[in-house]
């Protein structure tokens, strides 16, 4: 019960989704683990939700901006999403199983 007094909703508005691609799979084997994170998330944010949510040291995070792609569908031209992403390196003997739900 008192774990759940920390936690902060806010948190779960920062980190949006994992992301499960064969990179970041093979990510994981140097301890770093890749999110879905909010536009508008710093940093501190990005570190302390994931500290928070997952119980872990995080070392660093490092962010990424894709800006989305001009796209034809059905011969209607339309425009992708801008995602942004995280890298966030784990401490020396922290995992973090993106494959079970928060």
């Amino acid at each position: 019960m008192s774990q759940a007094k920390q936690l902060d909703p806010r948190h779960y508005d920062v980190i949006v989704a994992p992301v499960i691609t064969e990179k970041a799979t093979m990510l994981s084997e140097h301890n770093k683990v890749v999110f879905k994170v909010a536009k508008t998330a710093t940093k501190p944010q990005i570190k302390a939700a994931v500290e928070k949510l997952f119980d872990v040291k995080v070392k660093s995070v490092n962010t990424i901006v894709t800006e989305g792609k001009m796209k034809v569908f059905r011969g209607r031209l339309g425009q992708r999403s801008d995602v942004k992403k995280a890298v966030v390196t784990l401490e020396e003997g922290h995992s973090i199983d993106v494959t079970t739900g928060l």
